[in-house]
C-alpha cells in the first residue's frame, strides 16, 4: 500500500502495557521463587528475602507515582496500596507484601491492556492515516510527502490505495471503502465530479484524483486530531472518583486501626489495608468510559473526551439545526412547471446547459439533477450573468435566460400554469425562458432525510425528552418539517445569537446537546452541554467547536451514539457500587479476623479482575431502547404545541 500509516498511532498506544509487563514480572518473578524456596527446598530465610525483592520495586515504583501527583495537586486511591505493602514489610509478612504487590501490578497492567483494548477501534482510524502520495507530473508519476501535496494537484490513487487528501474523481468512478470514517460496512461507488474523503481506502481500479484540500485541511487529517484528543481526555467522573479517596483512605484506615485496637493484632490491620486497595473505583471508570469511546466511534459517532461521553450520556434536551442536519442540505427538484408547448426535461436541459457557466449552488443543483436524469447537455456560448439574478446565454442556437422571476420577466413574456404549493416546497424557485419566452418554471426543495423521523423517535426510547428544532430558514418551512418528524417545538428565522438563546432556554428541561453543520450554528454548538457536528460533510468551524463529531452521513447513528454513551455510563457505575461493596464486604470480614492478609490479597485482586472486564462490556452493542408510549412526557399524546399537530 503506498499511502503508509502515520506514526501518529504510537500516541493512542502508551507505555503503560509495556511498563506494566516489567513492574508485574519484578513482582511475579520474586514470588515464584520464594513460594518454590518455602515450599520446595525448606528455606524460609530465603523465601523471606525472595518476597521482600518482589515488594520493594513496585513499592518504590508506586510511591514516586503518588509523589508526583501530590506536586500534580491529585490525590488518589492508590496510597492505600503504598501503605498495605509498607505494613507488611514492617509487620514481617513479606509474602502479604508480595502478593499485594502483585495484585497491584497486575491490576495496571490488566487496565492498561484493557484500554488498549477499548481504544483498538479509534486506533485503526489513525492508523491508515496517510504520509505519501503518487502525484502526476507532466508524464511522470511521482511519490511526495503528503504535506506537499495542495489544491488542484492530480494524484493517482491505486487499488488499496488510502485517499490522501480530500478530492474530486476526475473520470472514471472510484469503489471506496470509508468503513474506517464512517463506519459504513460496505463500500460505496463514486462517480467523476464526486467528492472522495480522505481516508477512504481504494477497493476498486485505480483513479485519478483532483486535490481539493490540503492535507492538513482534508477529512482524515482533522478525524486523527480529534482521536488524539479523544485517546488523551479524563472525564470528569473519574476526577470525581479521585476527589473519594480521601474519605475512603480514612474510612479504610480507621477501620484497620480499630480492628488492630479492639483485637490487639496488627496483622488484622494489614489484612484489612489489603483488601482495601486499589479500590475498584480507580479501575473501572478509565476503562468503562474508554470503552464506551471506542464503541461510539465504531458507530460513526467521534466523542472528542470522556468528560463529552459523560455529558451524552446525561442529555434530556435536543436541538436541530434543519438545514444540512435534518434536511439533505442541497436543492433537489422538487417539480417542473412549463409552458404550454414545452417539454420538463427539454427545460431543464437548456437550463442546465446555461448553468454550466456558473458557480450558484442553484446552477450547481440543475447541472447535476439534468446528469441524473441522463440528459445530453451543450456547451453554452455569449453568457451574461447578473450575479444572484440569473444569466442569459445561447445553447444550440436559443437564447436562453433562467434565474429570478423578475429577471427572467424582464427578458420574456407569457404565462405559467398557477400551483399552489405546500410551504415545505419552495426551497428555490427559478424560472426559465427560450427566445424571448416563458418556458418554465423549476421548483427545488431541500429534503428532509429520511431517516429523520426515526431518529427522533429513537432519542426519545434513548431517555431525551424534548426536541426543539432551532432554523434560520423560514419558520412555515421550520415548522412543516417540525409536524413531520414529530418534534415539540420549533423556531424559525433566527440569528446565530437567537440559536444560543434558544439553547439556553431548552436547559429548563434538562442537559441539552445542540446539533448542527454550518458555520451559524457554531455559537449554539459551543453553548449546550454537548455540541454535536455533521462532520461528514459540515463546516470545519462546527466541528472545531463540537463536543461530538458525526462521521457519517447518517443521523441515526446519533441515537445509536447516545445509547453508547448512556450504556458506558452505567456500566462504570455498575461497576464501582459492586466493587466497592465486595471490597467493604472483604474489609469487615478481615478485620473480625476471617481472612487473612495473604488471602484477603488474593480476593482484591479477583475483584480488580472481575470489574475490569465488567467495564469491557461497554464494547458490546445493548439493547436497543424501548420506544415510548403515546401520551408520556417523552411523547405528548397532544402532539407538538408549536406545531399544532399529532406527533407521528
Amino acid at each position: 500500500m503506498h499511502a503508509e500509516t502515520s506514526t501518529a498511532t504510537a500516541n493512542l498506544d502508551p507505555p503503560a502495557a509495556a511498563g506494566g509487563r516489567v513492574l508485574f514480572a519484578l513482582a511475579a518473578l520474586p514470588l515464584l521463587a520464594g513460594t518454590v524456596l518455602l515450599l520446595g527446598f525448606g528455606r524460609p530465610d530465603a523465601a523471606h528475602v525472595a518476597f521482600v525483592l518482589g515488594t520493594a520495586p513496585v513499592l518504590a515504583a508506586l510511591v514516586l507515582e503518588i509523589v508526583r501527583s501530590l506536586k500534580a495537586g491529585q490525590f488518589g486511591l492508590d496510597i492505600l496500596a503504598a501503605l498495605s505493602m509498607s505494613a507488611a514489610l514492617a509487620f514481617g509478612e513479606p509474602l502479604a507484601g508480595n502478593v499485594v504487590a502483585l495484585m497491584y501490578a497486575g491490576g495496571q497492567l490488566l487496565e492498561a491492556l484493557a484500554q488498549n483494548r477499548a481504544r483498538r477501534e479509534m486506533t485503526q482510524l489513525v492508523a491508515r492515516a496517510p504520509r505519501t502520495a503518487l502525484r502526476r507530473e507532466g508524464e511522470d508519476l511521482v511519490s511526495r510527502p503528503i504535506a506537499a501535496i495542495g489544491p488542484g494537484d492530480v494524484l493517482l490513487v491505486r487499488h488499496g490505495d488510502a485517499v490522501p487528501v480530500d478530492g474530486r474523481i476526475a473520470d472514471g468512478s472510484g469503489l471506496l471503502d470509508q468503513s474506517a470514517i464512517t463506519g459504513e460496512a460496505h463500500p460505496v461507488r463514486r462517480g467523476a465530479g464526486e467528492t472522495a474523503l480522505s481516508g477512504s481506502v481504494n477497493v476498486g481500479p485505480a483513479f485519478d484524483l483532483v486535490a481539493l484540500k490540503s492535507a492538513r485541511e482534508s477529512t482524515y487529517a482533522a478525524i486523527v486530531r480529534l482521536v488524539e484528543a479523544a485517546a488523551g481526555s479524563r472525564a470528569p467522573l473519574v476526577r470525581l472518583a479521585d476527589r473519594y479517596a480521601l474519605g475512603f483512605l480514612a474510612v479504610s484506615l480507621a477501620l484497620a486501626a480499630g480492628a488492630a485496637l479492639l483485637s490487639g493484632d496488627p496483622r488484622r490491620a494489614l489484612a484489612v489495608l489489603v483488601v482495601a486497595t486499589p479500590c475498584p473505583l480507580i479501575l473501572a471508570v478509565p476503562v468503562a468510559l474508554m470503552a464506551g469511546l471506542s464503541r461510539a466511534a465504531k458507530l460513526g459517532v467521534l466523542v472528542k473526551s470522556g468528560g463529552a461521553l459523560e455529558a451524552m450520556a446525561r442529555v434530556r434536551a435536543l436541538v436541530l439545526d434543519k438545514t444540512g442536519t435534518l434536511t439533505e442540505g442541497r436543492a433537489a427538484i422538487a417539480a417542473i412547471d412549463v409552458a404550454d408547448g414545452f417539454d420538463p426535461d427539454e427545460v431543464l436541459r437548456l437550463a442546465a446547459s446555461l448553468d454550466q457557466a456558473s458557480n450558484h449552488v442553484v446552477a450547481e443543483a440543475l447541472v447535476a439533477a439534468a446528469r441524473a436524469r441522463g440528459l445530453p447537455l451543450s456547451a453554452p456560448q455569449d453568457v451574461a450573468e447578473d450575479g444572484g439574478a440569473g444569466l442569459t446565454g445561447r445553447v444550440e442556437g436559443y437564447t436562453v435566460a433562467i434565474g429570478s422571476g423578475a429577471y427572467v420577466g424582464a427578458r420574456a413574456s407569457g404565462r405559467l400554469p398557477e400551483v399552489r404549493r405546500s410551504e415545505e416546497d419552495a426551497t428555490a424557485m427559478v424560472k426559465v425562458a427560450v427566445d424571448g419566452r416563458l418556458a418554465g418554471r423549476i421548483v427545488l426543495a431541500d429534503h428532509m432525510r429520511a431517516e429523520a423521523p426515526a431518529m427522533a423517535a429513537a432519542l426519545r426510547a434513548a431517555g431525551v425528552d424534548h426536541i426543539r428544532l432551532a432554523s434560520g430558514d423560514r419558520s412555515a418551512a421550520v415548522a412543516a418539517l417540525c409536524r413531520r418528524i414529530g418534534a415539540d417545538d420549533c423556531a424559525g428565522d433566527l440569528a446565530p445569537e437567537e440559536k444560543v438563546a434558544t439553547v439556553t432556554s431548552a436547559r429548563a428541561f434538562g442537559p441539552v446537546m445542540m446539533v448542527g453543520d454550518g458555520v451559524n450554528d457554531a455559537p449554539a454548538l459551543a453553548a449546550a452541554d454537548v455540541g454535536v457536528a455533521m462532520g461528514a460533510r459540515g463546516a470545519a468551524a462546527s466541528a472545531e467547536v463540537a463536543d461530538v463529531v458525526l462521521l457519517v452521513d447518517r443521523l441515526d447513528r446519533l441515537a445509536e451514539g447516545v445509547a453508547a454513551a448512556r450504556r458506558a455510563l452505567a456500566i462504570a457505575r455498575q461497576s464501582v457500587i459492586a466493587g466497592i461493596a465486595l471490597s467493604v464486604l472483604g474489609m469487615l470480614a478481615a478485620a473480625f479476623g476471617y481472612l487473612p492478609p495473604v488471602e484477603g490479597a488474593l480476593l482484591q485482586e479477583a475483584i480488580d479482575v472481575a470489574v475490569i472486564l465488567n467495564a469491557l462490556r461497554a464494547l458490546l452493542p445493548g439493547a436497543p431502547p424501548r420506544p415510548p408510549q403515546a401520551g408520556t412526557a417523552a411523547h405528548p399524546a397532544g402532539g407538538c404545541a408549536a406545531c399544532r399537530s399529532s406527533c407521528p
